[in-house]
């Protein structure tokens, strides 16, 4: 054995070391599933570039979710059988790069959707680019209401919107606008929250600020953490839902790049945020009493140190431990590193070592972790990194892929679209939709839609490349 290989783990087999031993074993018997594939044609424009994104909700109030799709002057709705209930040509606000463009930012939707005005059926909101909110009925496609919102002064105009519920009621009757500054280097420091009945009706805001700190490449996420039902504001900094900063970020040198939100520490009440630094390259976890843990993956250098993107889950079996999984940002070779939920590494490797036959250098991008067997533990999706390639499932401990499909993904989204709970890989491919279901037998049929956690319906809207 190389002896710098055999000595990334103390030869005292810590608990570490016999996690990583022991899921090693249990990963390694599992097998590739039964897979069915949805396929259909879009009657809008392909993407040209990483402009718009993918949304799933129930769009008609059928009962059934629905895919929504945009791409630069276009957005269409279509049900999970590849139906289509309705296209649109408008200039929503849907970008590339957000640093210099402004949110949603790459893969961002720029759409959201729910009933926004208790009529018990839900409606699709959106921004465009003369600044004005739209609201459509999703059923009848119908125009139902506009507004333009007042902009703060150091923005161009609104940027991202999102539906919330700032008042416990457990309904979608609240939005946050966010916009990044018009000049230099762009971030999301501008929020306005509204009620939107009020934000129709033209009453002013609930509250604004222009002190968020934003991730640097995406806009807000947003998440009840403390169990009150009403949503908290993730980013750099952590918002309340009357606008107050409640947490910050401990001193870092450069931005977050990612920010997702999970249950770390199940013995400690609420949600934690999981944070990315690029420029200090370390891991933050907070929760809203302060700092968890910091940690970076020592031993590593240059960008093989550097988070970058993350998968968050349970993915080992037999476990309910949350691991934090790290990509890495090698342009080429990418040495993946996970951490347990104590902060401590369990997990190294080589993905090159590890990958299908044929996949890229480059890696994996677009990293969702992904209920797909239905038992207790996850696992992480992914595409062919910088090319419209090819898409897997592997198992974020060791690497190793379950399921290689061969695309050419523009586009990749993960969400329960086909109603066992399970959650189904959509991948757009120019005009291509095409839906991957796990046909396997579910060995838990009757575990609750994951759509039932309000959480999680805050999730699957505020996403893009970097916090799918």
């Amino acid at each position: 054995m190389n002896k710098s290989r055999s000595r990334l783990f103390s030869p005292r087999v810590s608990s570490a070391t016999q996690q990583l031993l022991i899921s090693c074993f249990l990963l390694g018997s599992l097998q590739s599933s039964e897979v069915s594939k949805t396929r259909f044609t879009l009657s809008i424009p392909a993407p040209t570039d990483s402009a718009g994104g993918l949304l799933v909700a129930d769009v008609d109030s059928d009962g059934h979710q629905d895919l929504l799709i945009s791409v630069p002057g276009h957005f269409a709705a279509y049900s999970s059988k590849g139906k289509e209930i309705a296209t649109f040509k408008t200039n929503l606000v849907v970008g590339g790069q957000s640093e210099s463009q402004g949110l949603p930012g790459h893969n961002g939707p720029g759409l959201a959707c729910g009933d926004v005005d208790l009529d018990g059926k839900n409606e699709i909101v959106y921004l465009t680019l003369d600044g004005w909110l739209h609201v459509l009925d999703g059923k009848s496609k119908k125009w139902k209401a506009s507004v333009k919102p007042p902009v703060p002064q150091g923005a161009s105009r609104w940027e991202l919107a999102m539906l919330a519920d700032f008042q416990g009621t457990g309904k979608d009757q609240d939005i946050l606008l966010q916009a990044t500054n018009k000049k230099g280097y762009r971030t999301g420091r501008y929020l306005a929250a509204y009620k939107i009945k009020d934000l129709l009706n033209g009453a002013p805001a609930l509250w604004t600020t222009d002190r968020f700190v934003s991730c640097a490449h995406n806009g807000a996420r947003l998440v009840d953490l403390d169990g009150d039902h009403k949503d908290e504001i993730l980013g750099s900094t952590i918002f309340n839902w009357a606008g107050k900063k409640v947490v910050e970020a401990v001193p870092y040198r450069g931005h977050m790049d990612s920010v997702f939100a999970a249950d770390v520490l199940p013995g400690k009440k609420g949600l934690e945020v999981i944070l990315l630094e690029e420029g200090s390259n370390h891991v933050q976890i907070l929760s809203l009493d302060g700092l968890v843990w910091r940690k970076a993956n020592q031993g590593a250098q240059g960008r093989g140190r550097e988070p970058q993107n993350a998968a968050i889950g349970r993915f080992l079996p037999g476990s309910t431990e949350v691991f934090v999984w790290c990509r890495s940002r090698n342009q080429k070779h990418q040495t993946p590193f996970v951490f347990n939920s104590k902060g401590q590494i369990t997990h190294r490797y080589e993905l090159d070592k590890i990958k299908p036959k044929g996949w890229t250098d480059s890696g994996v991008e677009v990293i969702h972790t992904i209920d797909w067997t239905g038992k207790e533990n996850q696992l992480a999706c992914a595409k062919e990194r910088h090319t419209e390639g090819d898409v897997g499932i592997f198992e974020p401990l060791t690497g190793k892929f379950v399921e290689h499909f061969k695309e050419k993904a523009d586009r990749l989204y993960v969400a329960d679209i086909q109603g066992d709970w399970r959650e189904e890989v959509i991948v757009l491919s120019g005009k291509t939709v095409t839906i991957y279901q796990n046909k396997a037998p579910n060995p838990r049929p009757h575990q609750p839609r994951l759509w039932e956690n309000r959480n999680y319906r805050r999730l699957k809207q505020c996403h893009n490349y970097y916090s799918p």
